[in-house]
């Protein structure tokens, strides 16, 4: 510890002597804190007259290595906010559990707000406990953010079945209003349909869901349930091309060529919310969820159990997701008519060789964190 404070003394003096540019004293403070927050990180110690920055503790824990994700699709977040900071894209493979925060052989773990934040701070089954004495580091904030739940199917489909298509983004769009607006009945719901966490836990994400649906990246408030924004959905592609790596050459080629129009299309939203389509062509049909049945899809469940999906003529059947086959795949093999998955996760199969098509985003914002101990 001697010798680090000392060598941060003398970076500092450095810096005082040097340029009087903006970045040199930047630079050089940088280095002076990250030297010290990589030893605290590192040795467990902490000096409470010391308030680390959120940058402070992005560098620390990226130098000791204990920064987690389950690199299932929203590690480019992660990516994008390391780069951001100056630090290597590496990442602690995280489980899914909050187990490696808890032993702090993970120092800024991710977590969704909806789901692993609320495990860490409530003390009902299955949480940790922590309460207060955590706070997180938000994507949307640190202007990384890359949007995550949407409603897809493929293009085929859709133009084979333009009412069809219309009437399910009505009445799934019906469904999600009612559950942000109800959320502990629309928790409840998902719960009586076969939740796979506990009713507190539901009742959680719930509430936290009703805000990645009505707040978008800069913390405005949406009333339009699924509507796509442009500006989050472009640097959600943007983001998409420079940090997704393909090992096939020809997908690595048209991901940087993939624009919006080639993923989504705002048409079906646009009539679906204006009333604007006729009797569907198909009656019987299906949605794959990206995994287990809770909170996180609620909209679907509530616009079942409201009867809004017979309202316009669907009956509607409620996959799970989870298995060894992935919305993507489901819905691109015919398997299923439509799925729920994350926006980078359309833009890898697109460029992968697929042709999904977004039909409705409704979660306006990243809600991807990382997770610390005071």
């Amino acid at each position: 510890m001697a010798a680090i404070l000392a060598a941060a003394m003398i970076v500092s003096g450095f810096s005082a002597c040097g340029s009087s540019s903006g970045s040199t004293g930047t630079t050089a403070a940088a280095a002076t804190s990250a030297a010290a927050t990589t030893a605290a990180a590192t040795t467990g110690s902490s000096d409470s007259s010391t308030v680390m920055s959120d940058s402070d503790r992005i560098i620390a824990a990226a130098q000791a290595g204990k920064v987690g994700n389950w690199g299932l699709g929203n590690e480019y977040e992660v990516f994008a906010l390391l780069t951001k900071y100056g630090q290597e894209n590496k990442f602690l493979s995280q489980a899914f559990d909050m187990d490696g925060f808890d032993d702090d052989s993970i120092t800024l773990a991710s977590a969704m707000t909806y789901n692993e934040l609320g495990l860490v701070k409530n003390s009902y089954e299955g949480g940790y406990g922590y309460g207060d004495t955590v706070d997180i580091i938000d994507m949307n904030n640190e202007g990384v953010a890359m949007l995550e739940d949407n409603l897809f199917t493929t293009k085929a489909f859709a133009e084979a079945n333009p009412n069809t298509v219309k009437a399910f983004v009505s009445a799934s769009m019906k469904g999600w209003k009612y559950a942000c607006e109800n959320p502990e009945e629309a928790a409840q719901i998902v719960f009586e349909a076969g939740s796979s966490v506990s009713s507190d836990h539901q009742a959680y994400m719930a509430s936290e869901v009703k805000k990645l649906c009505e707040t978008d990246t800069n913390g405005n408030k949406v009333t339009d349930y699924g509507k796509m924004d442009e500006n989050a959905m472009q640097q959600t592609l943007d983001l998409a091309k420079q940090y997704i790596k393909l090992d096939d050459s020809t997908a690595a080629e048209k991901l940087k060529s993939l624009t919006l129009d080639d993923i989504r299309s705002t048409a079906y939203w646009t009539d679906a919310t204006a009333g604007k389509f006729d009797a569907p062509e198909k009656k019987d049909v299906s949605i794959q969820l990206k995994w287990l049945p809770q909170a996180q899809f609620m909209g679907y469940f509530v616009a079942k159990a409201k009867g809004y999906y017979d309202e316009v003529g669907l009956n509607v059947t409620i996959v799970s997701g989870g298995g060894d086959i992935g919305e993507t795949t489901a819905v691109n093999n015919g398997t299923v008519d439509f799925g729920v998955t994350w926006v980078s996760n359309l833009i890898s199969a697109n460029a992968g060789g697929m042709n999904l098509l977004e039909i409705a985003q409704v979660y306006q914002r990243s809600g991807l964190v990382l997770v610390y101990k005071k």
